[in-house]
């Protein structure tokens, strides 16, 4: 802690140094974010390609996500990078890949995707993780343009393709975000798979913005169908796209998210479309789904208006105990938050509470509801860049290589914009694609990784002065999932209630947060912990410490099994 006080110093020195004028003093004295980009001390090696070749295909365009998990089960989140692959017209020495880092702690990584086996060599999109076997360890399901891929933990470090045993390859779709749920409550997890749209070389069109080369939008290819798949028990899923209503609808799939967003304990699901409306679908508890977005008010914006819609993000952002919605989309159009009014619609918010501040311009990508000072609100971090490459010669209001946006909750109902005073971790410019949110190094608040197109990722370390108190909580499910995927948890700190869940599947086709993370200010005690698990049962922890990681199994009610201080 003392080092990180000292390194929290010389980044807020930093801060000072970039500000100048009358507003020195405040703006140095609202820095309490301080962001660091490590991304050169971590040993990471990955270079992300998108296999363009200036042809111009679609497919270009929406590549892709990133995932966080902790695939060897020592306790911190290890790195899974998708990669694009070689299009026609592109010839590379070597196939492009999917590549899994190690954490070896102390913000070193290592590569171990050949031991592992995952270096996919399929065009990513999407990602995401969940222990579908409920064996004790985290699986990997990626979704390309092309044939997906589902990669078993044999729980030694290693994965097993079992793509075909399993029934889940779902054909050759132009892919886009994933999800692992419980749609019926019988314990296992079943998988959604997004897509986008109806894109084959054959088809392929490219249009000119101003005499320059430009790509076409997703309203030049037909929509697609979305599919589910239903988990049986014995290591094979049985696609139940049309039996539970899912396939009624086609759309143009982006970001999406598996949340129970109406309190009514089953996981409903929330697709983020790319210029069309948006899709809700809700649970009835069994696993069949209604399309309510126009009556929820998640399907267009406050005027009515269809998004580019990018990244789907679900937390509670004021606290009222109802999970809020935040999506990113294209250029002149402000990313949204939706607030959620008890279940019963949403209200666009955005405008009144600063959430999509200087959004308008950019093309916005990942997305994290996530709290980066621990003070118990929780802040928005936003993936920027353009995906037109020559967008600067016909367009002066937009940038290919953008800066990312951070906006800190005040706590009074308010984003604040403090990307140009948290350290330098808000410099670098690249055209971003999938971000996640995850306490990479074990001290107590979290750090970031975003995947940039066509170059390194970037990795950020929280250097925010450890001033505030915070509490992890990892759950294990026993009669539900094993992960805990859909499970609730409220938490109750003094005069502070928050609640999270527990997600597979989120912001711009990436996966983070099976540690739920929640900030706690100045309080010194967390007085209550309520789990609701997928499937109606109820655990209650009580009088819990903070500054610490615990783990809750299910069942096992009090007392709380004992946590882990960094």
């Amino acid at each position: 802690m003392a080092a990180k006080r000292m390194v929290h110093a010389a980044m807020a020195g930093a801060c000072v140094a970039l500000l100048t004028g009358p507003w020195l003093a405040a703006a140095a004295a609202a820095c309490p974010i301080v962001l660091h980009d490590v991304t050169g001390e971590t040993g990471i090696g990955f270079v992300h390609t998108d296999g363009s070749s200036g042809r111009r295909y679609i497919v270009e365009t929406v590549c892709c996500g990133l995932a966080l998990l902790d695939y060897d089960g020592d306790g911190d989140a290890d790195i899974y990078f998708l990669n694009g692959a070689a299009l026609p017209g592109t010839e590379r020495p070597q196939p492009a890949r999917n590549a899994l880092y190690r954490n070896d702690g102390n913000w070193h990584f290592t590569d171990v995707t050949d031991a592992a086996g995952v270096g996919d060599t399929g065009y990513g999109l999407g990602v995401c993780t969940g222990d579908y076997d409920n064996d004790g360890d985290a699986d990997i399901y990626v979704n390309n343009f092309g044939p997906n891929v589902l990669y078993r933990n044999n729980g030694d470090g290693t994965f097993s393709d079992v793509t075909q045993a399993a029934g889940v390859g779902a054909g050759n779709q132009v892919g886009a975000g994933a999800c692992f749920l419980d749609m019926d409550g019988d314990g296992d997890l079943d998988l959604f798979v997004g897509n986008y749209v109806g894109f084959t070389f054959e088809t392929h069109e490219i249009s000119y913005m101003s005499g320059y080369p430009a790509y076409v939008g997703p309203l030049h290819y037909p929509p697609t169908k979305n599919v589910l798949y239903r988990n049986e028990g014995n290591g094979t899923f049985t696609d139940v796209s049309a039996a539970s209503g899912i396939a009624a609808h086609a759309g143009t799939g982006m970001g999406m998210i598996c949340a129970d967003y109406d309190n009514d304990g089953d996981t409903d699901i929330v697709v983020g479309n790319d210029l069309a409306a948006n899709f809700v679908l809700r649970n009835d508890g069994t696993g069949r789904f209604e399309e309510v977005g126009l009556g929820t008010g998640l399907a267009y914006d406050l005027q009515g208006n269809v998004h580019g819609t990018m990244a789907v993000e679900a937390a509670d952002w004021n606290n009222d105990g109802w999970l809020d919605f935040y999506m990113t989309s294209y250029q002149r159009q402000l990313a949204t938050l939706y607030q959620n009014m008890e279940g019963a619609y949403f209200e666009d918010v955005t405008r009144r509470t600063g959430a999509g501040a200087d959004t308008y311009p950019m093309v916005t990508w990942g997305a994290g509801m996530v709290d980066f000072d621990n003070d118990g609100h929780r802040d928005l971090f936003i993936a920027c860049g353009h995906l037109i490459d020559n967008v600067e010669q016909f367009d002066d209001t937009t940038r290919y290589a953008a800066r990312n946006l951070l906006l800190r909750n005040t706590g009074q109902g308010r984003f604040a914009k403090v990307d140009e005073t948290c350290g330098d971790g808000l410099l670098p410019q690249a055209s971003s694609r999938g971000a996640v949110f995850e306490d990479l190094d074990n001290d107590g608040d979290l750090d970031v990784v975003v995947l940039n197109s066509r170059r390194e990722p970037t990795l950020l370390r929280n250097d925010s002065a450890p001033t505030n108190h915070w509490l992890q909580v990892e759950l294990r499910g026993a009669r539900s999932n094993r992960d805990g995927i859909g499970a609730r948890a409220t938490i109750t700190a003094g005069d502070l209630r928050q609640i999270d869940e527990v997600h597979s599947g989120r912001s711009y086709q990436s996966d983070f947060g099976k540690r739920l993370h929640f900030g706690l200010g100045h309080r010194t005690n967390v007085t209550e912990i309520r789990i609701r698990w997928v499937g109606g049962g109820v655990d209650v922890v009580r009088n819990v410490p903070v500054d610490r990681v615990i783990r809750i199994t299910e069942g096992h009610r009090e007392p709380a099994l004992p946590g882990r201080t960094p």
